[in-house]
């Protein structure tokens, strides 16, 4: 029964928060203006707070799971898909890891373009490159390099979000006659569905955490606190000038270069972070090779890939694949309090079957209803990936009796 084992070397949940957010802090600096343009401010501070509320108690439930099995997310999934059948679900969170490494990689490559434009014309695809060796140097020597990277540019995004913040706030005033609105549930449904897929990983890091104490301060400290606060000052330039991107609002205010250099921090630690989830997937699936050869392919593949002028189609692609992630969380966190909470027998595997189609009907349930509830065909909670979740949750639950699975927990 694998239990955990306070021998392990863990870290602390201060430095998993560090982590976390340093993951992140480009989705949310990328989508906190498309909403900041369309919301008042006492509504935006509503959705901010409403939507870091539902990430906390999720997080806490999906990195509990990671701290009580010690294991990642990709080694979890085995239990309720079976050995064989979690091979498909790791190849799925793969290509969407992969993808948004190489999309994170081509929007590094842009913002240092942007950056140097006035003084050297350097080709995007060298940058790219240069970005890929810095995430591969971040990753390659392990987890305890990745915190040390966290808390070193996490703190430095902190304060150029805080300066950014004081010029938007202090600057020129600038009335925006008219911003278009947005329901209340589609914008908490952008908050929670920004970070969702981050949020059904988590057990990646619950794994390291010292102990269940601690894998709570981490998600508590991170969506509950730190990532609604994020989000509102992201959010804030845009709200005054009803700009739809950072740069762009920051460039009414005559500050383009903070923006552009917190654009490039963000990207640095959210594809650290992205790598080493990345390479933790790899790694299950392509087992005899060592992590750090699996973290530079990654970062080759990358650099070739973020070069490419596919993003405009890419993107899409990958929003497509993160519907699908969401209810795997819902399914393996039905599958632990129903038969996992004393712990992750590994012997047990060998006497399951080795896909679980049962297990396989839960998710597409769970990712059909993202699907349609995302389109608007319905409305559940007003909130597509936690509609997901649930939906996936439940089906797991009557199904898995269904099927006849054994309670191995007390």
């Amino acid at each position: 029964m694998r239990k955990t084992n306070e021998n392990l070397d863990t870290a602390s949940g201060y430095r998993i928060a560090m982590i976390m957010l340093g993951i992140a802090v480009t989705p949310v600096l990328l989508s906190s203006s498309s909403l900041g343009n369309q919301l008042s401010g006492p509504e935006l501070i509503k959705v901010v707070g409403i939507g870091g509320f539902i990430l906390a108690i999720i997080a806490s439930i999906t990195i509990c799971v990671g701290e009580k099995a010690r294991l990642p997310t990709y080694g979890i999934v085995k239990y309720p898909f079976g050995e064989q059948g979690a091979v498909a679900i790791n190849i799925l969170m793969a290509i969407s890891l992969f993808g948004w490494i190489a999309v994170t990689a081509n929007m590094f490559g842009h913002s240092v373009h942007d950056l140097l434009a006035p003084y050297i014309d350097l080709p995007v695809p060298l940058l790219v490159a240069l970005g890929c060796v810095i995430f591969v140097c971040s990753t390659a020597f392990g987890f305890a390099v990745l915190g040390k990277v966290a808390q070193f540019a996490v703190p430095v995004i902190a304060f150029m979000l805080c300066y950014i913040l004081y010029v938007a706030t202090h600057g020129e005033p600038i009335v925006v006659e008219t911003l278009s609105s947005m329901n209340t549930g589609v914008a908490i449904s952008s908050v929670v569905g920004t970070i969702i897929v981050l949020v059904a990983t988590l057990p990646d890091f619950g794994s390291f955490v010292h102990n269940r104490k601690h894998a709570l301060i981490a998600s508590v400290l991170t969506f509950f606190v730190i990532y609604p606060l994020l989000y509102w000052a992201g959010a804030m330039p845009s709200a005054l000038t009803g700009q739809g991107s950072l740069l762009g609002a920051m460039a009414m205010f005559g500050a383009v270069l903070p923006a552009a250099l917190l654009l490039i921090f963000a990207t640095v630690t959210g594809n650290a972070g992205n790598m080493f989830q990345g390479t933790l997937v790899v790694s299950t699936l392509l087992a005899r090779f060592p992590k750090w050869q699996i973290t530079i392919a990654l970062g080759v593949l990358a650099a070739i890939v973020g070069s490419m002028d596919i993003m405009a189609w890419f993107i899409p692609f990958l929003l497509f694949l993160g519907i699908a992630t969401p209810p795997v969380a819902g399914i393996y966190i039905a599958d632990f309090f129903m038969y996992r909470r004393g712990g992750y027998d590994e012997a047990l595997l060998a006497s399951e079957p080795k896909v679980k189609v049962l297990t396989f009907v839960a998710w597409i349930i769970g990712s059909l209803v993202g699907f349609m509830t995302v389109n608007g065909v319905f409305t559940l909670t007003t909130i597509p990936s936690v509609d997901s979740i649930l939906v996936a949750c439940i089906c797991y639950m009557v199904l898995s009796r269904v099927g006849g699975a054994k309670k191995v927990t007390a």
